[in-house]
């Protein structure tokens, strides 16, 4: 399908800071854009804003002051919606009000022509409903831009019920050519990414209410041995508390109450408390001027006279750390065994979704560490471990002091199901597995929108797939036995790829 022609006009509506960058994204691609909102002043101020933003490019001599002044030019703020008749594309991006943006379509069918695409910016609301009382549905779409619009690369393309495909098409390929990463999918609640993306807030979130660690050494375990660009508390404080519950809060509504998307009591205190992030100069960190962001938990230097890693059996992805260890100078010796590793006192092996404690039990293994997942531990800065309650405090320190010699910063937390990234990565896993089964949108497509609207190191289904088919598999039901809850439940797909012994993509 041709994308929209260059030489068609393009509409928004709604010159808030979405509004001004779909806006800003349309002119830089060739088109005529016209900028409407019903606030007076608000599209000239987009516009302005816009002007701003690039003059700062200018300053730094990344773009030229006539390419600029061309790209402003072909931006109109307008103040009528008659102005739109001409408009090959016109994309809303007003408040998220399902009654006002009906009505704002129903004007919009009269106004426009009947080749005129009618495109959403929603992110939570049903482009089917949105769609349910136009004389024409087929011809409304979903254009899900991520803020900010000129940056992020990620476009949902949303079918209703109803939506012409060869629309869907168009506009997919319409972002292409913006210069966007478009992917497809269907109109269910959350789309792919606030759907699949909420376990990486829950995770964290339930770890703190049970006390595993802090905030800030949640956030640095992500970020340093996850490869994710920012921790869960750091991005809920910039996105804003609110608007972050309460996607969750619709979501699990959405979903009739299903227990994956449990909302937290912990974010619920904030949001009551107007503890909303960044915008109020405090969150789970003060914004306030001069506050300074406090230090993750880390071990503090251990000795240990052993100066032999004996490596039993195939750790799977400890394979990895084990390369690192023996690049530093460490005397490694292979044997066969059940997958562990053994540094003086200490037995380390990755989690595999059940507590240490329970874990050494049932392998008569007192002093069992269990070490977290990283996406590279080849590169990875710090490394979460819990130790079982059995474990003498040798084994604890000869663990911390393996660690050491790799280079890693070591994150000590209490023994939870799972650990942190390993957790986190498997209910992502999870959630995206879910989605491809309900159609939501190819498994392509899923791990594209992550890495592209969230900037997730990888795809969750192509990280399963590099774990081996069977381990997301077997750290979920292991947190599933351990809380006795249907949140945990391995999705079927996810089950039915352990047992055909196949990754997603193979």
């Amino acid at each position: 399908m041709q994308p929209l022609a260059t030489d068609m006009p393009v509409a928004v509506i709604g010159a808030g800071a979405m509004g001004a960058g779909i806006a800003q994204v349309a002119a830089q691609a060739g088109h005529r854009v016209f900028l409407l909102d019903q606030r007076e002043g608000a599209a000239e101020a987009g516009r302005q804003s816009i002007a701003k933003q690039l003059q700062r490019r200018v300053d730094k001599g990344k773009m030229e002051q006539s390419a600029l002044d061309s790209l402003l030019d072909r931006i109109k703020p307008i103040s009528e919606l008659s102005e739109l008749a001409g408009a090959g594309l016109v994309i809303e991006a007003i408040v998220e009000d399902l009654e006002i943006k009906r009505s704002l379509l129903a004007n919009l069918e009269d106004v426009c022509g009947e080749q005129t695409i009618l495109a959403t910016n929603t992110s939570s609301i049903s482009v089917t409903a949105l769609g349910a009382n136009m004389k024409h549905p087929e011809r409304l779409v979903g254009m899900h831009f991520f803020n900010p619009a000129p940056l992020m690369a990620l476009v949902e393309v949303i079918k209703g019920l109803a939506t012409a495909n060869e629309i869907a098409q168009s506009v997919y390929a319409t972002a292409a050519q913006w210069g966007k990463k478009p992917v497809i999918a269907t109109s269910t609640p959350g789309f792919i990414v606030n759907r699949v993306a909420r376990p990486f807030y829950a995770e964290s979130l339930r770890l703190l209410q049970e006390q595993a660690t802090d905030s800030v050494t949640l956030d640095a375990v992500l970020r340093e041995a996850g490869s994710f660009r920012m921790g869960p508390f750091e991005l809920t404080d910039l996105i804003g508390h609110d608007v972050n519950y309460a996607v969750t809060c619709s979501v699990f509504n959405a979903y009739y109450q299903d227990t994956r998307f449990l909302p937290s009591l912990v974010q619920k205190e904030l949001v009551d408390a107007g503890h909303l992030g960044r915008k109020s100069g405090q969150g789970f960190y003060s914004y306030a001027e001069g506050a300074q962001k406090p230090e993750p938990a880390t071990a503090g230097l251990m000795s240990c006279d052993a100066d032999t890693l004996i490596v039993e059996g195939n750790p799977g992805p400890l394979a990895a750390l084990v390369t690192r260890l023996s690049a530093s100078g460490l005397k490694v010796i292979e044997r066969d065994g059940p997958g562990r590793l053994r540094f003086g006192e200490a037995v380390l092996a990755l989690t595999d979704g059940r507590m240490a404690t329970e874990r050494a039990a049932a392998d008569a293994c007192n002093n069992l560490v269990l070490l977290d997942l990283a996406f590279d531990y080849d590169k990875a800065g710090r490394l979460a471990m819990a130790a079982a309650d059995q474990a003498s405090s040798q084994a604890v320190n000869d663990a911390c002091a393996l660690l050491q010699k790799a280079g890693m910063a070591v994150s000590h937390i209490a023994d939870r199901p799972g650990l942190v990234v390993m957790r986190t990565v498997a209910t992502l896993v999870n959630e995206a597995a879910d989605a491809a089964l309900h159609g939501v949108a190819s498994m392509g497509d899923i791990d594209l929108a992550m890495k592209a609207g969230l900037n997730y190191p990888e795809g969750p289904l192509r990280w399963s797939d590099d774990l081996g088919f069977s381990l997301v598999h077997t750290v979920l039901t292991h947190i599933q036995q351990s809380y006795g809850e249907d949140r945990y439940r391995p999705a079927l797909l996810l089950r039915k790829n352990r047992f055909a012994e196949k990754g997603f993509y193979s």
